[in-house]
């Protein structure tokens, strides 16, 4: 039997998926967060939780201060929360600044690698799903911890990211800004097919004003802005999630903000390039190519993240 050009980049997604996911496993197994380490534990309660998530929380060793920023992080396929925040440098960050982190945690029972569901709509619609259980991750985080309700930040890797994305998309009002490492566009897959497709060949193909509607279509109704800043990382080795996928969502934001398709500034950093879209002298849009990285979190990279965001000097 021959298949079909699509059929065979959806079965080799699949396979590639299945081992990425295998891989973010094995090197992050880590136990229940222990009860003794009293800076993590887990918070009940926070909402009615449609899309039957679990919230942890990371407090900093100085307690947060009233006003602080609030950061939500969202773990790839088979990762555990609790370490991706720890190895991505975020609970080093958070002690270091005196924020609190939200980590919401993808079950089983929800989906079988423990990936958000960034492709279904039912869990990424504003109002349904897993985005509002984070939604109210976030409202609870806020009254508990004091938390400013104008610098509320998300940042996530692979499917957290096209996942954080498409959050900034629901919820513009919420975010002040993103970081998407190794996502997708908003918009890009709407179903398991689509979404393995489009992780292993980027697309679909569209305007980029065709993109950016995308977003506009996520957002409440009537909403024109402001848009959430955001920043992308990619390896140009991810082998997982094709890395044009990052391309699309830079073309996807800065279109949303207005600003041209060609990035403001440009530098070459040996095998690093850093894109900015500016507005007004601040950037609103960069995207990082890595080009020895594969399908992971950028070493050091919360630290340029963190002053993307003007959280940090």
């Amino acid at each position: 039997m021959k298949w079909s050009r699509e059929l065979r980049i959806a079965r080799r997604s699949i396979r590639t998926a299945l081992k990425a996911a295998s891989a973010m496993a094995a090197s992050n197994i880590v136990a229940p967060p222990d009860p003794r380490h009293s800076t993590l534990f887990e918070e009940e309660g926070f909402g009615s939780n449609p899309g039957r998530l679990r919230m942890l929380v990371h407090l900093p060793t100085d307690p947060p201060r009233r006003g602080a920023p609030l950061i939500v992080l969202l773990h790839g396929c088979g990762q555990s929360a609790a370490s991706f925040a720890a190895e991505g440098g975020w609970t080093a960050l958070a002690d270091r600044l005196a924020v609190p982190l939200v980590l919401p945690v993808q079950s089983e029972d929800n989906n079988q690698g423990r990936c958000f569901n960034w492709f279904r709509p039912m869990h990424t619609s504003r109002g349904h799903g897993e985005a509002l259980s984070i939604r109210h991750m976030i409202s609870s985080a806020i009254q508990r911890f004091g938390s400013d309700p104008e610098r509320v930040f998300i940042a996530g890797l692979s499917a957290g990211g096209a996942m954080a994305a498409a959050l900034l998309a629901s919820y513009p009002e919420v975010f002040a800004a993103g970081a998407v490492c190794a996502g997708l566009p908003v918009g890009a897959a709407n179903g398991l097919s689509e979404a393995l497709r489009h992780m292993a060949e980027a697309g679909p193909k569209r305007s980029p004003a065709g993109w950016a509607d995308e977003v506009r279509r996520a957002a409440p109704s009537g909403y024109r802005g402001p848009w959430p800043r955001l920043s992308i990382w990619h390896g140009a080795a991810d082998r997982v999630v094709d890395p044009e996928n990052a391309r699309l969502l830079a073309t996807q934001w800065a279109t949303l903000h207005g600003i041209g398709l060609e990035p403001t500034q440009t530098e070459q950093l040996g095998r690093i390039r850093h894109d900015q879209w500016l507005m007004q002298g601040r950037a609103v849009v960069e995207l990082c190519s890595l080009g020895a990285l594969g399908h992971a979190w950028p070493p050091a990279a919360v630290e340029p993240i963190a002053r993307f965001w003007d959280i940090a000097a």
